[in-house]
């Protein structure tokens, strides 16, 4: 089990945060087919998007795990991505931010967040952010 914190340096802003969520998805798209292996014999991982920085989480039973991480560490040293992954990825942000806001729990969660924590940025700002357009260069 193996559980990394790395840390994002971008200052926070709606289309930074955006920036981030759309390198961390297409981070994920691009290790589907590498890390299929890895899957079968019952290896996991998971990259999140965190408030702070990229989450990685590796875990399963088995010497092969360090592997696992290696790969994922290599894709994300060599990150590269085409315009025709940047525009599905971008889609479905825009899907996932908009069932958060049509959700009340959780459009009414997210306020709350809003409230109590200093610099947060509603998840409003992010899908508007998001509705204007993202720059494929910004990403690169």
């Amino acid at each position: 089990f193996f559980f990394f914190f790395l840390f994002n340096p971008l200052p926070f802003s709606p289309s930074s945060i955006i920036l981030f969520d759309t390198f961390v998805n297409i981070l994920s798209h691009n290790l589907g087919e590498p890390a299929y292996e890895a899957d079968v014999a019952q290896l996991e991982y998971k990259l999140v998007a965190g408030e702070y920085g990229l989450i990685i989480r590796v875990k399963g039973f088995n010497h092969k795990l360090p592997l696992l991480f290696q790969l994922i560490i290599d894709y994300l040293s060599d990150f590269s991505f085409t315009p025709a992954v940047f525009e599905m990825i971008t889609e479905q942000l825009k899907k996932t931010y908009y069932n958060i806001l049509i959700k009340p729990e959780t459009l009414a969660k997210d306020v709350r967040l809003l409230i109590l924590e200093h610099g947060r940025w509603s998840m409003i700002d992010k899908y508007q952010t998001l509705m204007k357009g993202l720059s494929i260069e910004a990403l690169s």
